[in-house]
């Protein structure tokens, strides 16, 4: 019997894990290798309201897999593709259904209809990943004829997928992938001044280096993800939690509260002012779609914000309201300081900069005695 209605299938890898009719009836095939901010309820055919809430929720979790129009370029990017620049749920969605909604950050995408093709076939991670598009994301570049006509798909569906506001590409190297991201100067040295002073604590944390593109610094970070281990933000486990009724910060602590505690006392320490939901979160082992503990500390371009008092700024990770220097002391409390070695102090091009950060360490120093 023909279908009436058009269908998209989520798969997790090669494994079909849900598929959705345009009349917003679904087939579940995996709950444990659902999205976790992707929440569907099967549903007979007359009950409008939970197929129109299933759109609607697909809607949102096919949007979330692409820039937002605050990114740096998004317009420039979209223009490139042949894209309209989206505004809504549905529009951004149907743009990276175009892409599969394939991302370099896990192993979902979305087959349409009976579309014959397998992940083997489309994955990111077994692609070349030309550098043709590098130039529109990075300087916000119209394609060339003879670029766009060397580019496929794929050479933009990582970068489609990446989300945050500042400049960014991947590109593919010998040794594999890197994100490239740009900036006023100002931020990125903030990352590179962030790294290495991370590299002096016990804290998993993404590691940025100095690199150039097109005579400009930019920062420069290898790729954490593979086939076996995917990310998840924040925000989209605080979506699972409450449609499943969990507590958020108990599932935090009972996994990893030692990374959690280093991440409040790192972002205290750097002035970071940007540990929103989306910058932290949870590895996820693609073999069973389990959360395991906190992926390592990254995003540090807004770091040294809020940098002219002690008590920084609100604490953007904590349950309850507190500043940064109360989420600090807390974290110190529960498990120490974990600096491994010195901090080297000439790193520091700023001078008023240099003496907040002695400050605030030693108001944490104190604190463990």
């Amino acid at each position: 019997m023909a279908e009436r209605f058009r269908r998209y299938t989520v798969m997790h890898g090669e494994s079909k894990v849900v598929s959705i009719r345009s009349d917003g009836s679904c087939t579940i095939y995996s709950h444990r290798k659902m999205p976790y901010n992707l929440y569907l309820e099967k549903c007979e055919t007359g009950e409008i309201d939970t197929r129109l809430n299933n759109l609607v929720n697909f809607y949102y979790w096919c949007s979330s897999r692409m820039l937002s129009l605050d990114r740096k370029y998004a317009k420039e990017i979209l223009n490139s593709l042949g894209q309209k620049q989206a505004v809504t749920d549905r529009e951004r969605a149907e743009i990276a259904i175009s892409y599969h909604a394939l991302s370099l950050t896990d192993i979902y995408w979305v087959k349409c209809d009976r579309e014959k093709v397998c992940f083997a076939d489309i994955s990111l991670y077994s692609h070349k990943l030309g550098d043709a598009f590098v130039d529109v994301c990075l300087r916000g570049r119209q394609l060339t004829l003879e670029n766009s006509r060397l580019m496929d798909g794929r050479d933009a569906a990582g970068d489609i997928a990446t989300t945050g506001i500042a400049a960014k590409a991947w590109i593919r190297r010998d040794d594999g992938f890197y994100l490239l991201k740009d900036g006023d100067r100002r931020d990125v040295e903030s990352e590179l001044l962030s790294s290495k002073i991370l590299d002096c604590f016990d804290v998993a944390h993404v590691r940025y280096e100095r690199d150039t593109y097109d005579g400009e610094t930019v920062s420069k970070s290898r790729i954490i993800t593979s086939p076996e281990k995917s990310i998840t933000a924040m925000e989209f486990i605080d979506v699972y939690a409450l449609n499943h009724g969990l507590d958020l910060y108990k599932m935090i602590l009972s996994k990893d509260a030692y990374q959690y505690y280093m991440m409040n006392i790192m972002d205290y320490l750097l002035g970071n002012t940007d540990r929103h939901m989306a910058n932290w979160g949870f590895w996820i082992d693609n073999r069973n779609n389990s959360l395991l503990g906190l992926y390592p500390l990254m995003d540090f371009n807004r770091a040294f914000n809020s940098y002219d008092t002690l008590d920084g700024a609100l604490c953007q990770t904590t349950e309850k309201p507190m500043t940064q220097l109360e989420g600090a002391l807390e974290a110190v409390r529960a498990v120490g300081l974990n600096r491994i070695k010195e901090i080297d102090y000439s790193w520091f091009s700023d001078e008023n900069q240099r003496e907040m950060f002695k400050k605030r360490l030693a108001v944490l120093e104190e604190a463990v005695l």
